[in-house]
């Protein structure tokens, strides 16, 4: 079975149905053949904002509009300090064991020689044995 879809004005007028009128969910519900927990729903949205109630399909509320806006440029601003992380600008940010294959200095070494070869690890450990 396919959803329904509602208008706005469709929307609008069952809510004054209910409000203004004072007719009843149940009889409402049966005379629109919408479920009553549904024009619940709508009453609620309508009186929590009647302005920008029912919205509809694709469009946004002012605040929502900002949210995605603001998103949108936390997206950027992390785009750009990835690439200003990056020591040369160019490729992936990298850490300290890759860092040597981008500026083109050293072989390829696991993070564990690394890890060895600072002066604070030999301090404590003594020098590496051959």
């Amino acid at each position: 079975m396919e959803r329904r879809r509602y208008t706005r004005e469709f929307k609008l007028e069952a809510v004054r149905l209910i409000r203004d009128r004072g007719v009843s969910y149940a009889q409402a519900s049966e005379d629109l053949k919408v479920h009553p927990t549904q024009l619940r729903n709508w009453v609620k949205a309508f009186a929590d904002d009647p302005q920008h109630a029912f919205p509809g399909q694709g469009q946004m509320k002012p605040e929502q509009l900002e949210i995605a806006r603001l998103k949108r440029e936390v997206i950027k601003l992390k785009a750009e300090r990835d690439i200003l992380k990056n020591h040369h600008g160019s490729g992936p940010p990298v850490g300290r064991e890759t860092a040597a294959r981008y500026r083109g200095h050293g072989r390829e070494r696991p993070s564990a020689f690394w890890w060895r070869m600072t002066p604070l690890k030999n301090m404590v450990h003594g020098p590496l044995r051959a």
